[in-house]
């Protein structure tokens, strides 16, 4: 699942679609015209295994060990329907949009998600006896890479480096001993 309208969100459908099953695109707006290049647009039409939802929002998240499913609500008619996930890359821009993490994850004063060293409450954890990771979120093991990110340099190759970096901090996360 990818979530945003703008050519990050774009690119990020067209290159998942070609090793997914399935890939869902998430966007609040009602079109990608104002927001996307149009030959981007042309792109996703044509592809078979990918469906846009237009008018619609990321409302809630679950899963054991790892996410798992999320709840997509539709904006036009209020209904919420819960989708499973393998994956969700959130790419929305310089806002960060992150209203929905509220209570969830540390974000500052404009919504952006605090990670690593830049955490208000790192005492979340001590139980862990260890420091978060340097993409790590208030919540041990959810990380978050890219623009939504503080202090993130907000460039596509920086976003995908953090990303890539993210993946590896996950093995290390779930490669660690459970006693960290």
């Amino acid at each position: 699942m990818v979530v945003g309208g703008g050519n990050s969100a774009g690119q990020a459908v067209v290159h998942l679609a070609t090793s997914a099953r399935r890939v869902i695109q998430v966007v609040r707006g009602e079109s990608l015209v104002d927001s996307m290049s149009d030959y981007l647009i042309q792109q996703i039409r044509r592809l078979p295994n990918v469906e846009v939802r237009f008018r619609a929002e990321i409302v809630d998240g679950e899963g054991e060990h790892r996410l798992e499913r999320v709840a997509v609500k539709d904006l036009a008619t209020g209904a919420v329907e819960t989708l499973d996930v393998s994956a969700l890359f959130v790419l929305i821009g310089a806002r960060p949009h992150t209203e929905w993490l509220k209570g969830t994850v540390e974000r500052d004063d404009h919504g952006f998600i605090l990670t690593g060293p830049d955490l208000k409450a790192p005492e979340l954890y001590q139980g862990l006896k260890r420091p978060p990771m340097r993409l790590e979120t208030s919540m041990p093991g959810v990380f978050a890479a890219g623009d939504v990110r503080l202090g993130a340099v907000k460039r596509v190759a920086s976003a995908a480096g953090e990303g890539a970096i993210a993946v590896k901090l996950l093995d290390d996360y779930f490669l660690a001993p459970l006693s960290l």
